[in-house]
């Protein structure tokens, strides 16, 4: 079943209080790089982030996205635009799913912060659920499921000297460096209601592999990053936030993937977690998409387990960072008042993974 031209595409929403732009100051500044421009924009916000801000500026003739650092950053490293531009403007020719570039600025006059400005890629979002309206038979969905993975594959096949990003990470020795930042920032962000995770925590130290291959990864790869083709939602056209890509080892990639993915059979714990379709009768499950990205392409990891563990404990980090923040009164948003259950399960779910393995 192809999606009906009643299912609505992505839309930007009203834009959230404190948040605005200075739209005078973006027209002006666009229309100085694209003079073709017609009319003011039509500004709308895509709130589902938590981190940068996104806007839609729907002009007469263009559809366009902006993109900027949340009001009042500090670290730049943390919400690096330049690094955002140049990395998915260098990936642009030779993997077609990345949105074309529009402009950068790198002026704080115009809007207090860098931003940069690409094409609206207008299509479906499957975020928890798949847009209303879509409804795909178990064939199809399980063809989605791969052309997903597809493109993960995809993008872990592209070089990334002959794309000019040879410098975008470190390099190799990925994994252990991995390791030992989240250990760090997992320390830094205890509070006395979660476990140390000191088992998780010297069994992944201790099982540490070199890197299986060093290429671009994602760091975000889930299917609320990905765009569907409206005439045919089991196609991806775009590939969306590229904040946290880098230079690094694969299987990490696909670890983090595999940590947000929550399956029909999970327990029910698991299952209100989830925030993406992976749930539905034609998906793969998460033992099966390792399968299949081995299989594909060629990579012969030594002990699986590491990455899954690493992917779970990993996400474990990030629920923690986020309630160590809402604990000590740094935000009041009170999404984040559990977030602590969240991360005694992912502990849990470590120690069940090693213990399987035999750890």
């Amino acid at each position: 079943m192809t999606a009906s031209v009643s299912i609505p595409l992505d839309e930007g929403k009203a834009v959230r209080s404190g948040e605005a732009l200075d739209v005078p100051a973006v027209d002006a500044w666009l229309k100085a790089q694209v003079p073709s421009l017609q009319g003011t924009p039509e500004v709308t916000q895509y709130t589902g982030g938590a981190s940068n801000w996104t806007y839609r500026l729907k002009y007469e003739n263009r559809d366009l996205i902006l993109r900027r650092p949340p009001s009042g950053t500090k670290a730049k490293s943390a919400h690096d635009m330049s690094r955002e531009y140049t990395v998915q403007q260098a990936l642009k020719p030779v993997y077609p799913v990345v949105p074309t570039m529009v402009g950068l600025c790198q002026d704080p006059a115009v809007l207090g912060a860098e931003f940069y400005v690409m094409e609206r890629i207008p299509g479906l979002i499957p975020r928890k659920h798949l847009p209303k309206g879509l409804d795909l038979d178990k064939a199809r969905t399980r063809q989605l499921c791969l052309n997903v993975v597809d493109q993960l594959i995809a993008l872990h096949g592209v070089d990334a000297q002959s794309v000019g990003l040879q410098s975008l990470g470190k390099g190799p020795g990925y994994p252990q460096r991995q390791i030992s930042g989240w250990s760090d920032r997992y320390e830094k962000a205890l509070t006395w209601n979660v476990p140390r995770m000191t088992r998780t925590r010297e069994w992944l130290a201790a099982h540490v592999p070199p890197d299986i291959k060093t290429c671009i990864i994602h760091n975000d790869w889930r299917f609320d990053n990905v765009v569907l083709k409206p005439e045919d939602p089991t196609q991806v056209i775009g590939v969306l936030d590229w904040e946290m890509a880098t230079l690094g080892d694969p299987l990490m990639d696909l670890g983090n993937t595999l940590a947000y993915w929550v399956q029909a059979d999970d327990d029910a714990f698991l299952r209100m977690t989830r925030r993406q379709p992976t749930d539905l009768p034609g998906m793969l499950t998460r033992e099966e998409v390792v399968a299949y990205y081995l299989e594909r392409t060629g990579l012969k990891p030594a002990n699986w387990t590491f990455y899954e563990v690493y992917g779970v404990f990993r996400l474990a980090v990030i629920a923690q960072q986020i309630y160590y923040r809402y604990h000590h009164k740094q935000t009041r948003n009170p999404a984040f008042k559990n977030y602590w259950l969240i991360v005694n399960y992912l502990a849990y779910r470590c120690r069940q993974l090693i213990k399987k393995a035999g750890g």
